[in-house]
């Protein structure tokens, strides 16, 4: 890792993700001011805790700061924390950076861009990919849209929360790069609530299936990592159904035929019919919570 320059950095978003991202940063004396548009979230003790100052205004959090961090919902949010009546470009200093974690599409990040150029600030999309997990462990992989040399610029604090860090190319690339990802996670999903059907189908017990087709060609992350929620019955959110549609949604805004994706519109179907359950808290539960979408699994 290229040693960092120790520059005041903000965060903007201390959700799921955000928050531990917020405490790797933290944990490596980084001088670091975290905001969060609500302060009753479950995970901002532990940002407290890490050594992060905690500030109640996006202004307190980015005035100082070189670099600033945004790990927020969709596009509405994205742009409502940096060009609102108390956004960034009010508040940040001139030349500063922001590096956005969310994923809003290439379309989405392109524009943002151009409207940050008045501004005489700089952006980097930078979506992620590996759910809570690897928002803990710091293992994210990171593709990374913008200008090569600011991501020279960030890349030893992206090193922090991320593994696997790729430049893609210019602003936007990195957002088309994650669509393709989630087009991959989604269609993983479908086949993982599958397989554990037809395993529940033949009385086999499906641990059987994650310890032994993790170690062939059909192995995957979603398998890893999901199953065992799946069979445990715990749909708490890694990464929730909302979110996935979201991006299954910025996904179909840059499709040429959508009847050309099939799998696509099975796996947003599917997520749909999960997320309607309970009064529609289902779009509050984690993506494994696909599998209720088969009736026949308990």
């Amino acid at each position: 890792m290229v040693a960092i320059v120790k520059n005041e950095i903000a965060f903007l978003g201390l959700g799921v993700m955000g928050a531990p991202m917020s405490v790797n940063f933290a944990h490596h004396n980084l001088s670091i001011k975290a905001w969060n548009r609500t302060i009753d979230r479950p995970g901002l003790e532990s940002v407290r805790e890490s050594g992060a100052t905690i500030v109640n205004s996006i202004q307190e959090a980015v005035e100082s700061a070189s670099i600033i961090f945004t790990c927020l919902g969709d596009i509405p949010d994205v742009e409502e924390v940096i060009f609102g009546d108390d956004g960034i470009v009010n508040h940040a200093s001139p030349h500063s950076i922001i590096v956005d974690f969310s994923t809003i599409g290439s379309q989405g990040a392109r524009a943002i861009a151009l409207k940050l150029k008045s501004h005489n600030i700089r952006f980097m999309d930078a979506p992620v990919s590996g759910g809570d997990i690897g928002a803990k462990n710091g293992t994210l992989t990171i593709m990374v849209g913008g200008d090569k040399q600011d991501f020279e610029e960030i890349k030893p604090y992206l090193e922090i929360v991320g593994k696997n860090i790729t430049y893609c190319g210019e602003v936007g690339s990195g957002q088309a790069v994650k669509l393709c990802n989630q087009v991959l996670a989604s269609l993983h999903m479908v086949a993982l609530c599958e397989a554990l059907q037809l395993a529940k189908t033949q009385n086999i017990d499906p641990t059987l299936i994650v310890d032994v087709c993790s170690t062939g060609a059909a192995g995957s992350w979603a398998l890893s990592n999901l199953a065992p929620k799946i069979i445990n019955q715990d749909y708490q959110p890694g990464f929730m159904i909302k979110h996935i549609l979201k991006d299954l949604r910025l996904v179909k805004e840059v499709m040429e035929d959508i009847d050309n994706y099939p799998g696509i519109n099975l796996a947003q179907q599917l997520f749909n019919q999960v997320a309607h359950l309970d009064d529609n808290n289902g779009y509050l539960e984690g993506t494994q919570a696909m599998i209720k979408a088969y009736n026949n699994y308990d």
